[in-house]
């Protein structure tokens, strides 16, 4: 049994190193002894990095032969999602997603392929894949595949983990839709839904380059895949495509929520405008007899009419009241 001590997680930026054969774990291995448990046939091994610093990538990079150009994009966050090939390997990039404080919060896994090895490289937000390798473990058949079967389980568990951000950001969309229906949306919800939209025009962009990225490997493009394997891409292409769709109905429920809210405010002050409009309407004809009577000519007959006061009082009340039933049975009031 290993030194816990000299275990490999147990070094920075070393999530797991193991050598598979047959489906089953052999042994927890040193990072600087990787290359010679790879080269041995039968043999997979398997390394898990999270923000690794240069040096460890520049031991992993001796271990495997890895391609400079390949190994300063694993460096960096903020690749583009791709998948290139160096020679007998290949270099690819993931974008991984979750909710964050309310906002989509977007990380990286850089995933270097090759005979007899399996690299992966998280940077960012992302969950550990230590549920992958525990999956996998438990299927020594599909783990018996090799590199071509953790490939698969890594770029699936990645997509798995879109659906419960959409799940999260759709709950939250049919909430500012009930809202917008109920009254009319605050500054807080318009520039929420402007948030929502910005998020899932991000998450669209990461997630479109991987239906490239597994046709190429369904398809077998790159690197040979064992024919077994192919389905296990094809079925990963369609969640990804599940996922785009998703996307694409909740960016147009967000733009439906938004002219929604529109419609509600202009319909707000449609109404606002027409009590304003019917109020001035009755005031008009207390007014308007006012500026009559207030001309002060000496010879207006009426200003000699005993009830003459109480006369106007009675049309000016008569008239309003018979104003107000009106514009109130039309809806204005």
């Amino acid at each position: 049994m290993n030194d816990p001590s000299h275990h490999p997680a147990h070094e920075p930026g070393v999530v797991a190193a193991a050598v598979y054969a047959s489906g089953k774990r052999l042994q927890d291995i040193d990072i600087d002894a990787a290359g010679a448990f790879a080269a041995q046939p039968g043999n997979v091994v398997w390394i898990g990095l999270h923000e690794p610093s240069l040096a460890l990538l520049a031991r992993v990079q001796r271990q495997f032969g890895l391609h400079p150009l390949a190994i300063e994009d694993a460096g960096k966050a903020h690749q583009y999602p791709k998948l290139e090939q160096y020679g007998d390997g290949l270099f690819i990039v993931a974008r991984t997603a979750q909710m964050e404080n309310g906002r989509i919060a977007f990380g990286e896994t850089h995933l270097f392929v090759g005979k007899g090895y399996v690299l992966s490289i998280r940077h960012g937000a992302s969950r550990s894949y230590a549920q992958v390798r525990e999956r996998c473990e438990a299927a020594p058949h599909g783990l018996s595949e090799g590199e071509d079967y953790i490939v698969y389980a890594i770029l699936d568990f990645i997509v798995d983990d879109y659906f419960p951000v959409l799940a999260t950001i759709n709950s939250e969309v049919e909430a500012i839709e009930d809202a917008i229906l109920e009254h009319t949306p605050g500054r807080a919800q318009i520039d929420r839904l402007y948030t929502l939209r910005r998020d899932l025009l991000r998450l669209g962009n990461a997630v479109a380059p991987l239906v490239d990225v597994c046709q190429r490997l369904e398809h077998t493009q790159v690197m040979a895949i064992d024919p077994a394997m192919q389905p296990h891409f094809r079925d990963v292409t369609d969640h990804i495509r599940r996922v785009r769709e998703s996307i694409d109905t909740l960016r147009e429920v967000l733009a439906f929520a938004f002219e929604a809210s529109l419609m509600n405010g202009q319909m707000q002050q449609t109404e606002i405008a027409r009590r304003l409009a019917a109020w001035a309407a009755i005031l008009a004809v207390p007014t308007a007899i006012a500026g009559i009577y207030g001309m002060n000519f000496e010879h207006m007959p009426e200003l000699k009419w005993r009830f003459g006061y109480f006369y106007i009082l009675g049309a000016i009340t008569g008239t309003c009241a018979f104003l107000y039933w009106r514009f109130r049975r039309n809806g204005w009031l």
